[in-house]
């Protein structure tokens, strides 16, 4: 490698370290000091690089690589509880989330990065060897339990394309209607996965078929069962004011709701959903996923701890890129913020972000669309839900500050005294709240977020510590 840096032969540098005295081989490496030498032997003259030099090349050849192409679309995926929201993105990333939830059901917003290679290899046998644009596609994973609007609704306002998954044999559920009022209200384009046709009765599903085979294979009587409960949804949504049709009827995808029929536990008619979203997001969002320069922004998903790394951001980045040692701009209750990245952190291949464990990589930078986890000081009181801000100059600072301020100003209150509520992130706080039947504005509770203790053993040994009986 050195030798075709001076464009000259491999051999002759060997000879010119033998005369140095310093015995080598082709692969050997050397070191920095040595290399130098034997530049200015060979009658060159020599750069010295550090390691902050050798790190900033590498994140501006990324930065480079990121602006040149579009960023992945970000699919948030909404709907009713135990409506297989999780299991499709478990089909995806052949992994078993849903299954390790407790009582299997979601309970905290999660995001999961599925590169466009999968994507062709999933849908390659209905693209018939066509190949996507897109890089890739951003997952996010909301609750469906009622619990969890408000984590719902963030999940929601970060979408380009939503997927509003609906047993079809149960159809709209309330979950389901506040999932479509949070999508109408944001202007999020989406698309409707009919699930869980392998339980109609007399259907047979083949693993991994698609959906256009699977509708030609039914018997007469199976498809009678199916269109009594396709036209149960279109009512249903008519109502809301969307007007639904088959996807592979669909005229206009401006003016109609495509509906993709899947069994996300057998894979069936996977591979036309995804074509379906990717193909809109590549057809009517190009401006938006190509409009990616300038300072980075991101949506904070949840503050969590994290062991040897204390209190930690997990963040939806959408906008421009974020890289370590940036300074950043973040709400808490009191307002505005500015601290320093110290970490960061991708999940590594799919794994999803709540359930990465420890399939954590450190990474110098981050383009969007991506998610990621952020180590930094003076993380206390930062709310979920707010933007993250990348600042490179006071006056960005100061407008950064003040937006902060604004967002700071739908904080919740606490009250000194009152009901103490733990819980191991702030949306499982906020749902907790919203399942007891009781507003943050109460005078008699205070909210307390409980990071350090996730043991329901020491919870109630601390219980019994209390002094105060309430």
């Amino acid at each position: 490698e050195l030798a075709l840096k001076m464009t000259t032969k491999a051999g002759e540098v060997l000879k010119v370290m033998m005369d140095m005295g310093v015995m080598a081989t082709l692969n050997d490496v050397i070191d920095q000091d040595t290399a130098m030498l034997v530049v200015e032997e060979m009658g060159h003259i020599p750069l010295e690089s550090n390691e902050e030099t050798v790190e900033d090349t590498l994140v501006q050849e990324a930065s480079d690589n990121a602006e040149s192409s579009p960023r992945p679309p970000v699919v948030t995926i909404m709907g009713h509880v135990d409506h297989g929201k999780t299991s499709l993105l478990d089909f995806i990333r052949k992994s078993k989330v849903a299954s390790a939830e407790v009582g299997g059901i979601t309970q905290h917003i999660g995001a999961t990065e599925v590169p466009a290679d999968l994507l062709n290899e999933l849908c390659g046998p209905l693209m018939g060897g066509k190949t996507f644009d897109s890089p890739g596609l951003l997952f996010i994973d909301t609750p469906g339990h009622h619990s969890f609007s408000t984590l719902r609704a963030r999940g929601g306002s970060l979408a380009d394309v939503a997927i509003l998954m609906v047993d079809i044999n149960d159809g709209c559920m309330p979950q389901t209607i506040e999932s479509i009022r949070i999508l109408k209200a944001a202007k999020t384009p989406f698309v409707i996965a009919a699930n869980k046709v392998d339980r109609i009765h007399r259907w047979e599903s083949v693993r991994d078929r698609s959906m256009a085979l699977a509708l030609r294979n039914q018997t007469t009587e199976a498809m009678g069962y199916f269109d009594e409960k396709y036209w149960k949804l279109v009512g249903s949504f008519a109502e809301h004011g969307f007007n639904l049709e088959r996807y592979d009827r669909l005229k206009d995808f401006t003016k109609e709701i495509a509906l993709v029929p899947i069994s996300a536990r057998e894979g069936e008619g996977i591979q036309d959903l995804l074509a379906v979203v990717i193909g809109m997001a590549e057809r009517y969002l190009g401006d938006k996923l190509t409009d990616i320069d300038g300072p980075g922004e991101g949506t904070v998903l949840e503050m969590k701890e994290e062991r040897g790394l204390g209190k930690t951001l997990d963040v939806i980045l959408y906008r421009g890129s974020v890289k370590k040692g940036d300074e950043i701009v973040l709400t808490t209750e009191d307002g505005g913020i500015s601290t320093r990245v110290r970490g960061m952190f991708s999940p590594r291949g799919m794994s999803e972000m709540r359930d990465a464990g420890n399939r954590w990589d450190s990474s110098d930078a981050a383009f969007a669309a991506s998610g990621l986890k952020i180590s930094a000081p003076d993380l206390d009181g930062v709310l979920a839900g707010t933007t993250m801000r990348v600042v490179s100059s006071d006056e960005e600072r100061d407008a950064a500050l003040s937006l902060a301020n604004k967002e700071a100003n739908i904080s919740v209150e606490l009250a000194e005294e009152g009901v103490t509520i733990k819980a191991d992130t702030v949306g499982g706080l906020e749902a907790l709240a919203k399942e007891l039947g009781l507003r943050f504005t109460s005078k008699m509770l205070t909210f307390y977020l409980a990071y350090f203790d996730r043991q329901a053993e020491n919870l109630i040994d601390y219980a019994k510590a209390t002094a105060d009986s309430l």
